[in-house]
């Protein structure tokens, strides 16, 4: 504990005592003290642990779950979050349809294979120009009609071992199996959103005329210490569907 105390003292500088608590809550995410799904312990465990008061603690806590990296549930304790649970698993899609209605997207792979990254696909990810990446290209569907044509690419010095074989074999979500396959977990995500007429080979694949409008969404995702394990490239069909999000 002595030991913890002083961590806490130089990590935090003139942070306030609970950022500094929150820190030392993410390196512990970060290390794989907790995995993600699993119950963490209990304010006066933590509090106890870090030499603070439960109160601190509860603050810490409370801005890691308004960031999604833990979970509180009313009677049971604070688990890490997780990609793979249902409400969970399209936290970064903000595709809805108009109706309203719920429905869960299918998904078709169309392809999976090892590349060289160009340059702009490089860039957003920290890489160097030619360096290895893993490159998806997939449909999401609504009731068998496609709604989003997705390019992905991840770095292959963490996905190194992901193919079309067990991308298709998952049952999950894509950011629930890059959490319990490969151990990356996405914990935010940025968007760049503009609107543009499809390509013809996008129109034929999402089944609109060439020319028609799309919704463009570049989306890049992050896990601890900001850094970008995945470049994602969307073209949204908006006949049926609207881009939601909320402003806080």
């Amino acid at each position: 504990m002595a030991g913890m105390g002083s961590t806490t003292s130089a990590a935090g500088g003139t942070r306030p005592l609970y950022r500094q608590i929150k820190l030392l809550i993410v390196q512990d995410l970060q290390a794989g003290v907790w995995k993600p799904g699993e119950m963490i312990p209990s304010e006066w465990d933590l509090a106890d642990r870090f030499g603070v008061s439960q109160g601190t603690v509860r603050k810490a806590i409370g801005e890691l779950a308004a960031q999604h990296l833990l979970q509180r549930r009313q009677g049971k304790g604070t688990f890490v979050a997780t990609h793979a649970e249902q409400a969970t698993r399209y936290r970064f899609l903000r595709l809805a349809a108009d109706d309203g209605s719920q429905r869960d997207l299918t998904r078709r792979l169309l392809q999976c294979q090892r590349l060289r990254a160009d340059p702009d696909v490089a860039r957003p990810l920290g890489l160097r120009s030619g360096d290895a990446v893993v490159f998806v290209r997939r449909l999401l569907l609504a009731d068998s009609r496609p709604v989003v044509l997705d390019d992905i690419w991840l770095p292959a010095r963490l996905f190194g071992d992901l193919t079309a074989e067990r991308l298709a074999a998952y049952e999950g979500s894509m950011y629930a199996m890059f959490e319990s396959a490969f151990g990356v977990r996405m914990i935010r995500a940025e968007e760049k959103i503009r609107a543009l007429a499809a390509p013809a080979e996008a129109a034929a694949l999402l089944g609109v005329a060439a020319g028609a409008p799309l919704l463009s969404v570049e989306r890049r995702s992050l896990t601890y210490r900001e850094r970008p394990v995945e470049l994602r490239r969307g073209l949204y069909r908006t006949d049926a569907h609207h881009y939601r999000n909320e402003l806080l």
